[in-house]
Order: structure tokens, then C-alpha cells, then sequence
């Protein structure tokens, strides 16, 4: 009797270890490749992850990363429908089934996903709290910062990884909340606030927006870990494993040398771990409910994991923010994908 007295955690962790009847499991796969669209949730505007231009077409890493999702399991990375979302509304619209997948710069905590019912793929980048501050300030750390206003998004973390750092230096400052980026933005620039303080790729992105970029500056501090990935609903594991494998198919890839360059070529490789990969081995395919080339699909459609983000965010990006911790692991980096076998 006492296993009962464990409760939701026990329930969310046993719902992920253990495999759904059949029908319950193919409840979104299903769903989805009837509508013959995938929905997919994104931010309203973050140049870099996810922006929509004036035509309509939409672009950036989440993007990539939903267009990936629906290439492995419809074979057409055009058939996806994007739902921009604010902060505030992201997980109720996953769990109302607003939206079938979640990809928008949103931070794995136990919070998110126990107060939520939603469960995390996996960390597609790593990134952390930083500030950006006016260059004429002379600020070269985040420690010269007390007595600031500062400038955050309100409904994320934000608020609580700011003033957990400005206590634990002593440090007072006075919070200035807005709902959107380009309302922070504008603040800042016109004087209500002193200093900016959002996730450091969000920042990037946001000073590109200023109308004089280069008198900013983003303090190389970094007060907290932001693990971002993709978030699904916690009631059907067969799309869980669907959309973590995406993930990782991404990683393999580009760990493989696979791109979309050389996928042709890598379809006649004698390789097993490549053979794997393009569907001529093994039948993880068939274990995901998908067809044999779901991750050549993949590929195509996007890229590896290296060139989707280099794209939007990286060193061939106007942003420009240097890969550190979203290196593969054998290049010095944290992200590491389980083989596809």
C-alpha cells in the first residue's frame, strides 16, 4: 500500500518507463497522419529560433526542429502548422492538445513538467541566464550591477534565477516586467530600464533589434542553466520516443559525418552504424511505427544537427553566438546522442 503514498511522481516516472497499450500510444502519431499536418508550437517572435517574415514563412532552430519532426513522420517537412504562443499560454496549449508538439525556447525544470503533465525530449541547446547592458555603463560584470532596474520577461524563470543571484551578492535591484521581447527592448532603449536580463541566446537576438547594436553589450556572466528542448504531453509514449529519436537523430548525423550534402551517398555506405541510420539495418523504424527512411527524411529536410544550428544561431547566423556547450561531445561539447541500433 505504500506505493500508492508515493503520487504523481511515481505516476509521471512509471508513465515514461513503461509502454502504453497500443492504442493509447498511437493516439497523437495517429492523429497527426490523418490531419496529414503536424501542429506545432512556437514563441510569437525570436529571431534565431522562431520568426515569421512578412510573407508568412516562418524560420529559425525550432523551427527546423518541427519541420524535422514532421519530414520523419510524413515525409514532408512543408506540412506543419505553426502556432506562435507566449510564455504563459506554451504548456496549457500542449496539454489541451492545442498543439501536438512544443518547440519554443522552453527550460526543462521538474516544475514544467510535473505542474504541466508535459515531458521533455531532450536538450537540443544548451544555454543560460546572461545580462546586456549599455557599453558607455563600462560594466564588465555581472557583480557591478546592483541597484539596477532590470528588464525580464514575465511568466519564465527569469524573475527567480535573477533575484537568487542578486541575494546571494548582497545586490538590490528593481524588476521592470513585460510580456513580449520587443516591449523589453523598447524599455530599455528609451531608459526604463538600466539592463536587460534573459536567456543569453534570446539576448543575441535581441540586440540585433536595437537600432545601435554595437553600443551593447552581453556580459559574459551566466547566472543559470537553461537546458531548452522540445516538450510533448506525458499520455502517449510511442510520440515521446518519436520525437526524442528526431532529436537524436539530428546528433547522430552529424556525429556520422551525415548531412544534407551526402545523405545520397550515405544511403550506398557499407558503414553498419550508417546503414543503421538510412533504414538498411535494423528495425528501429519499425519499433518507432515510422517507415525505414524516417531519419534520411530527417536530414533532407533540415540538416544535421551542426548545420540547423550554425544556420540560425551560429557562426553562418546574423547572430552569430559561438557553439561551447552545444558541441558535439567528441568536439568538447555536452550534447550526446544514444546510438540509432
Amino acid at each position: 500500500m505504500r506505493l500508492f503514498a508515493i503520487g504523481t511522481s511515481f505516476l509521471v516516472l512509471t508513465a515514461l518507463s513503461f509502454a502504453f497499450p497500443a492504442a493509447a500510444r498511437a493516439t497523437t502519431l495517429k492523429s497527426v497522419q490523418d490531419r496529414g499536418e503536424l501542429v506545432c508550437g512556437v514563441s510569437t517572435g525570436i529571431p534565431g529560433f522562431s520568426i515569421v517574415d512578412e510573407k508568412g514563412s516562418w524560420s529559425g532552430f525550432d523551427v527546423d526542429f518541427c519541420r524535422a519532426v514532421a519530414a520523419a513522420v510524413l515525409a514532408d517537412p512543408a506540412k506543419v502548422r505553426f502556432v506562435p504562443l507566449d510564455a504563459d499560454e506554451r504548456f496549457d496549449a500542449l496539454k489541451t492538445k492545442k498543439i501536438d508538439l512544443l518547440a519554443r525556447n522552453s527550460t526543462w525544470t521538474i516544475t514544467s513538467e510535473a505542474d504541466h503533465d508535459v515531458a521533455f525530449v531532450g536538450v537540443n541547446y544548451y544555454d543560460g541566464q546572461g545580462f546586456l547592458v549599455p557599453k558607455r555603463r563600462k560594466i564588465t560584470s555581472a557583480l557591478e550591477l546592483g541597484g539596477s532596474k532590470v528588464c525580464l520577461k514575465n511568466g519564465t524563470e527569469s524573475e527567480a534565477n535573477l533575484a537568487d543571484f542578486f541575494e546571494a551578492n548582497r545586490m538590490k535591484f528593481e524588476a521592470v516586467r513585460f510580456e513580449t521581447l520587443p516591449e523589453m527592448l523598447k524599455a530599455y532603449e528609451t531608459g526604463g530600464c538600466d539592463v536587460v536580463t534573459s536567456d543569453v541566446s534570446q539576448l543575441y537576438a535581441g540586440r540585433l533589434e536595437l537600432s545601435k547594436k554595437a553600443e551593447h553589450a552581453i556580459l559574459a556572466d551566466v547566472i543559470s542553466k537553461e537546458p531548452l528542448g522540445p516538450a510533448v504531453r506525458q499520455d502517449d509514449m510511442q510520440w515521446f520516443e518519436i520525437v526524442k529519436w528526431v532529436n537524436y537523430a539530428m546528433l547522430n548525423a552529424e556525429e556520422l559525418g551525415i548531412s544534407s550534402a551526402n545523405i545520397a551517398d550515405a544511403k550506398q555506405s557499407k558503414k553498419p552504424s550508417v546503414r543503421r541510420f538510412v533504414g538498411a539495418e535494423g528495425d528501429s523504424a519499425k519499433e518507432l511505427g515510422l517507415s525505414p527512411d524516417w531519419a534520411v527524411n530527417v536530414v533532407k529536410a533540415v540538416g544535421n544537427y551542426g548545420e540547423s544550428l550554425d544556420r540560425n544561431v551560429g557562426a553562418k547566423s546574423p547572430l552569430g553566438i559561438t557553439r561551447g556547450l552545444n558541441h558535439l561531445w567528441t568536439m568538447g561539447g555536452i550534447q550526446y546522442a544514444p546510438p540509432i541500433r
